[in-house]
C-alpha cells in the first residue's frame, strides 16, 4: 500500500503566511484572472451558438448549459459552422478562435483540477495535476510541477492571450451575424 503524504503543519503555515502573502497573492490573483477570462471567453460561444442555431439567447444558453463539457459544446458549434458558414474565410475565424481557445484550456484545467502544494510559509511551491494519463504505455497518476517565475510568466502570457481572444471574438460576432444575414 502507498505511503501517504505527511499531514501538514497548519499552525505553522498558518503563522509564517502572512510573510509571505505577497508572493502567494500574485499566484492566486493569476489562477483567478486565469480562470475569469477564460469562463468569459467559453460563455461568449452561447453568441455564436445563438447565431448558428438562429434562436435567441435564451434557446442558445439552454443548449450550452445542457452540454455538460466544453468539447461537447466546441463540437456543436463546428459541426452548425459547416451547415452554416459558406464564407471560407469565416470559418478560418471561427477555426481560429477554437484552436486559439483549445490551447488556453489546458493551463486553465491543469489550474482548476490540481492539488496545490505549499511550504511551510504556507506559499504555494508546487501544483499536482490530480489526472490519470497514460505515459508510454504505463498509467501516471498526475503531473508535479513547480510554481517557479517561469510558471507565473505562462500563467501572465496566457491571461494575455485570453484577453486578446476576448476581443476577437468580440469582433467575429459581428461578422458572422452580417454573414448569416441577421439583424
Amino acid at each position: 500500500m502507498a505511503q501517504l503524504p505527511p499531514k501538514p503543519n497548519f499552525a505553522a503555515i498558518e503563522a509564517a503566511a502572512p510573510k509571505g502573502a505577497g508572493r502567494r497573492m500574485l499566484t492566486l490573483g493569476l489562477i483567478g484572472n486565469l480562470v475569469y477570462c477564460w469562463s468569459n471567453n467559453e460563455s461568449l460561444f452561447i453568441y455564436i451558438l445563438m447565431l448558428l442555431m438562429e434562436a435567441d439567447e435564451a434557446s442558445a444558453a439552454v443548449v450550452f448549459g445542457t452540454l455538460n463539457t466544453t468539447r461537447a459544446r466546441i463540437d456543436l458549434i463546428e459541426r452548425l459552422a459547416k451547415l452554416k458558414i459558406r464564407d471560407k474565410s469565416i470559418e478560418k475565424k471561427l477555426d481560429d478562435i477554437i484552436e486559439r481557445f483549445g490551447d488556453t484550456t489546458r493551463i486553465r484545467n491543469e489550474f482548476n483540477h490540481c492539488m496545490y502544494v505549499v511550504d511551510e510559509r504556507g506559499e504555494i511551491t508546487h501544483t499536482n495535476h490530480m489526472r490519470v494519463q497514460e505515459v508510454r504505455g504505463r498509467l501516471q497518476l498526475g503531473t508535479v510541477r513547480p510554481m517557479d517565475d517561469a510558471r507565473l510568466a505562462e500563467m501572465q502570457e496566457t491571461v494575455l492571450a485570453l484577453t486578446h481572444l476576448n476581443r476577437d471574438i468580440w469582433d467575429f460576432l459581428g461578422v458572422l451575424q452580417k454573414h448569416l444575414g441577421k439583424p
